[in-house]
């Protein structure tokens, strides 16, 4: 073999014949004790796989179990169980099978593996070495768990060697995993559908932590990923990691009946996990976000969404004090069913209850608002289940900076109105800051306002100046003083943005 590989190009066109001849020749005319030499090796290593398929098939290889427990929970330094039948094959590479695999780490489970397959190269084992070849699982739970105090069940005991052996797996190969994960501190589960994937080319060089020196390249597809009231479907995403940058694209999934698609890179090289997000939402409908209602209020229509997020730290409050970028929502055409908000507001006497918060409940459902406004149910528009309001825009664009989204231009016009938010949402201590939103005239100024403090759990609200009635000589007062100052008037322009005035 060195010697045609050594002359390739002159014997790639060489007959098998030709070849052949070459190769006897070469034989005969090799030195004797050579030829004894080689034969006296070929018997060898010969008799050594005999011995090791003797060995397999006469030895029981579940009386290795202890051992193989013993090996793999050092490795892992972790509870390592083998709770069902281990099985050993030889051709045509060594091979163990393992079933009923159970990982324990600090009295938490971790994984279950159903059934799994370790491929180990033969000729390394003669120089007590362990090389592996293909890893394959089948029906494999993997169980994530956040506790109250931030630490994540896969973390070894403080003060434990957190460094890791060198590392090299050409390949690992999943079917049928399952992924679930629980935060205790927020009570926020994920789950995972069957998934399928696989990771090739691990490598680690050892004396580092897994994470920070880990490389690897992959690609997983999943049927389904459910939390309490979320279902993206068709998730598929390929990743690549080099030295602990870990970039995960194409990212691509169904939600909320829009195709969604993105990028994530996640950074653990340094001192602090760091990540940067960028996603967008194209054509989903607004009425599978929000849960079915029982009050009959509900919108509906197809909107866009996208973000650009940067953040960094381990837990969640460094992340998002640390969080900047922008998040934006945006659509045209929307229908809110229940009640005829331009009616409302032209009914002075009623419009004194009306509440402005409620009315632009769907612009906090914009970009950062969707954690405030799930589930909201719309009931604070009017008593009655009557009518419908068209929606003709609604741009819902908010910069963030250190866990807090300002809005940047916010706002919705219906058929004769337009609403506009200015302030910010704290993301840090969920609360509103200094949030007002306003009634807006052709001009851009505020004809009513209401401003919202407190937390995102219990707002106050300052009813104060929602559309107090004017009598007829103050509104042509107002009116007259309006032609006498120009088109524009001496108002302070409330709005300026991107939502054109309705008339």
């Amino acid at each position: 073999r060195i010697l045609l590989s050594a002359d390739e190009n002159t014997l790639t066109n060489a007959s098998d014949t030709s070849s052949a001849i070459f190769l006897q020749d070469t034989m005969d005319h090799m030195p004797k004790t050579l030829k004894i030499s080689l034969y006296t090796v070929a018997a060898l290593v010969g008799l050594l796989l005999l011995a090791a398929l003797a060995v397999l098939i006469f030895v029981d290889a579940d009386a290795y179990k202890p051992r193989v427990e013993a090996a793999m929970s050092k490795a892992f330094g972790m509870t390592v169980t083998i709770e069902g039948k281990m099985g050993v094959r030889f051709i045509p590479l060594l091979n163990v099978s393992l079933t009923n695999v159970r990982i324990v780490n600090q009295g938490s489970e971790l994984a279950f593996v159903k059934e799994g397959s370790i491929d180990i190269e033969l000729l390394p084992l003669l120089q007590r070495e362990i090389r592996y070849g293909n890893i394959s699982t089948n029906g494999t739970r993997l169980l994530i768990t956040r506790d109250r105090d931030g630490r994540y069940n896969y973390q070894r005991p403080q003060g434990a060697n957190q460094t890791f052996h060198a590392l090299l797996l050409p390949k690992i190969a999943f079917a049928d995993l399952v992924v679930s994960y629980t935060d205790k501190q927020s009570a926020h589960s994920v789950e995972s559908g069957s998934c399928n994937g696989e990771l090739t080319d691990m490598r680690h060089p050892g004396d580092a932590p897994l994470m920070k020196r880990l490389s690897l390249a992959g690609q997983f597809a999943c049927a389904e990923v459910r939390s309490k009231d979320t279902v993206v479907s068709d998730l598929k995403f390929s990743v690549a990691a080099t030295d602990g940058v870990y970039d995960f694209k194409p990212v691509t999934m169904l939600a909320f009946g829009g195709q969604g698609s993105g990028t994530m890179r996640i950074d653990r090289s340094g001192e602090l996990p760091a990540y940067q997000i960028v996603y967008a939402l194209s054509k989903f409908r607004i009425e599978e976000f929000y849960t079915a209602q029982s009050s009959g209020k509900s919108v509906s229509g197809q909107m866009d969404f996208s973000t650009t997020l940067s953040m960094q730290g381990r837990a969640r409050r460094e992340m998002r004090q640390s969080a900047h970028g922008e998040m934006s929502l945006s659509g045209t055409n929307l229908s809110l069913h229940g009640v005829d908000l331009d009616q409302q507001l032209a009914k002075f006497e009623s419009s004194q209850n009306l509440n402005l918060i409620d009315v632009s409940a769907l612009l906090f459902a914009g970009p950062v608002g969707l954690a405030v406004t799930k589930g909201y149910d719309f009931s604070g528009l009017g008593e009655k289940n009557s009518g419908s309001t068209q929606i003709r825009t609604v741009v819902s664009t908010w910069k963030v900076e250190k866990g807090v989204a300002h809005a940047k231009d916010v706002a919705l016009a219906t058929n004769e109105n337009r609403l506009a938010i200015h302030g910010g949402l704290d993301f840090v201590d969920d609360s509103y800051q200094d949030v007002t939103v306003a009634l807006i005239d052709a001009n851009g100024c505020a004809k009513a306002r209401q401003k919202i403090s407190g937390p995102f759990s219990k707002p106050i609200t300052d009813k104060s100046n929602i559309l107090v009635p004017i009598g007829p000589l103050l509104k042509l007062l107002d009116k007259a003083k309006t032609l006498l100052s120009g088109a524009a008037g001496n108002c302070e322009v409330f709005y300026s943005g991107a939502v054109a005035s309705p008339r």
